[in-house]
């Protein structure tokens, strides 16, 4: 691999704050949380656009040992000021019983001006998800690499779902975040860009028409950062525990090594119809690892233990030399004991068999939701 290659990644992950007694939604955190934490992790942690969400996000990291420190200390600042008002933070993408109308927004002209340019579709979105940041060489590399990479983007999203339920049912999916985030508008696979001008005369052309204020405003789920010089894979879940958060940075990264050495020795990954990309998006937000995905390669169904192991092959180079083999290897466990999706249902699903009520299991699994995202951290 090229000393070009920037080796730099940054991690975004969203939260839910769930009040310690009831179990449901915070509505109305104070705002002595959100400063008591910034003033720890200053430019680290944030409101979003709803009160009962917080986002946290690394500094540049050159590394993943890096990045986990970093992600510990955030989620353990976060577990330990919550607790002083009676509330915990989860790391999933949707709450399991709580109810959007009863949230309120953040104070803010940015928040306000979203609400007012998408209404009703925004107010629902009580929804978190995880970002991942990787340095790219230049804006030209980046946007060839974005084509290469959209291919991959249902395999994250597969390894990462965390959102089974909505308003107190089980949705029959494993993904429903994104069933609520897409009907944002720009969201979904990013478009195919011949090189990084024609990817600015679409902005261009959409800020004449008056429909795109800044590329912030590009939901996809792989796009060129507005802020860093950075590709920023947002399809994913957030993850709720630590551990499957790096193993999928760990593979975002090293699918971006991988095809950085492919362009510096003259060759690149077929281009793939978005047709099939999406099929697979779809396969893996319904069902998640219960269902084989296309091999885009080989024209016909992969498992999901096959597609892994032959990642992890592919990879192993790019593993050993950003020195995060182990985190890599952590996708087949994964695989073999299932998403946090997965466990939501079972933890669900046991609590009724033992004869709780449909409260009582809802309230038991957040209980789980909440010691989960603490395993490995406090």
């Amino acid at each position: 691999m090229s000393a070009r290659f920037p080796r730099t990644l940054g991690v975004e992950e969203e939260y839910l704050l769930v009040d310690l007694e009831t179990r449901a939604l915070v509505v109305d955190p104070p705002a002595e949380l959100f400063e008591a934490c910034e003033r720890r992790h200053r430019g680290q942690v944030s409101p979003e656009f709803l009160r009962c969400q917080i986002e946290v996000g690394t500094p540049v990291c050159k590394s993943i040992q890096e990045a986990r420190a970093h992600l510990i200390e955030l989620r353990a600042s976060i577990i330990e000021v919550a607790e002083r008002f009676g509330y915990a933070p989860i790391a999933c993408s949707t709450h399991p019983f709580s109810r959007w109308e009863e949230q309120k927004t953040t104070d803010g002209a940015r928040y306000q001006a979203i609400e007012d340019e998408l209404q009703g579709v925004v107010r629902r979105l009580t929804t978190c998800g995880m970002h991942v940041h990787v340095g790219v060489a230049s804006e030209e590399v980046g946007i060839e690499l974005m084509k290469q990479l959209k291919a991959f983007l249902p395999v994250l999203l597969g390894l990462s779902s965390s959102s089974p339920f909505w308003r107190g049912r089980d949705t029959g999916l494993n993904c429903y975040r994104l069933t609520v985030f897409d009907s944002l508008p720009r969201t979904g696979l990013p478009l195919d860009f011949e090189d990084h001008s024609a990817y600015q005369r679409y902005l261009r052309r959409l800020g004449e028409y008056g429909v795109l204020q800044d590329a912030s405003k590009l939901w996809w789920d792989l796009r060129p950062s507005a802020r860093f010089p950075t590709l920023e894979m947002r399809i994913t879940d957030t993850c709720t525990r630590l551990e499957d958060t790096l193993a999928i940075t760990a593979l975002y990264w090293c699918l971006h090594a991988h095809f950085y050495r492919l362009k510096r020795r003259g060759l690149s990954w077929p281009v793939h119809p978005s047709h099939l990309i999406k099929e697979n998006r779809w396969l893996a937000q319904r069902y998640g690892l219960e269902r084989d995905l296309i091999d885009l390669q080989g024209g016909a169904l992969i498992e999901w233990s096959a597609l892994i192991e032959h990642l992890r092959r592919l990879l192993a180079e790019e593993a050993t030399e950003l020195g995060c083999s182990a985190e890599l290897d952590h996708l087949g466990e994964i695989i073999r004991r299932g998403t946090s999706a997965d466990r939501q249902r079972r933890v669900f699903n046991e609590l009724l068999s033992q004869g709780s009520s449909r409260e009582e299991a809802f309230k038991g699994l957040v209980d789980d939701l909440i010691q989960e995202t603490r395993a490995g951290v406090i």
